[in-house]
């Protein structure tokens, strides 16, 4: 996907309604209060020594911020948002509002503009270290978490 289809993407995602109940629709999971879209995936690591992992990393953090700058351009500098914080609640029992703590659970940070309203989030995305990375976009109207400490 080209940056300018990414970021169709987020407006579309932007303008898109909220669905009652949780819904998948090909590269978008919504839920109630939010979206969140897969712009880019890897392909997975399963017969990677590690060398392979690492360059797809730094490659997916370079794209999330050449992403973030063209955002930037249009509402001014990004919050950066780690996530850990809201994975050690969610791990505690805290009930947190979604997408916070799913976010959570495979990504480390975003981040996060503010804009109509809607929380509008850039973040590289892996469940497991053999898994597929992803660049993802969150459009949410619910309010990241506050407090909690920082990783160790």
């Amino acid at each position: 996907m080209t940056t300018a289809e990414q970021l169709a993407t987020i407006d579309s995602l932007r303008t898109r309604a909220f669905p009652v109940r949780p819904e998948r629709s090909g590269s978008v999971a919504s839920g109630p209060g939010f979206h969140l879209g897969e712009l880019a995936t890897s392909e997975d690591f399963w017969e990677d020594d590690g060398t392979r992992r690492a360059l797809v990393e730094e490659q997916y953090e370079a794209e999330r911020d050449g992403l973030a700058a063209v955002l930037t351009a249009r509402w001014g500098p990004p919050e950066e948002l780690s996530l850990w914080p809201v994975l050690e609640r969610s791990m505690e029992g805290e009930e947190l509002p979604e997408p916070w703590p799913t976010l959570s659970c495979h990504t480390p940070e975003l981040r996060l503009w503010r804009a109509d309203g809607r929380w509008i989030g850039l973040g590289v995305s892996q469940w497991d270290k053999e898994l597929p990375f992803q660049l993802l976009a969150v459009v949410t109207e619910t309010d990241p978490p506050q407090g909690g400490s920082e990783p160790p």
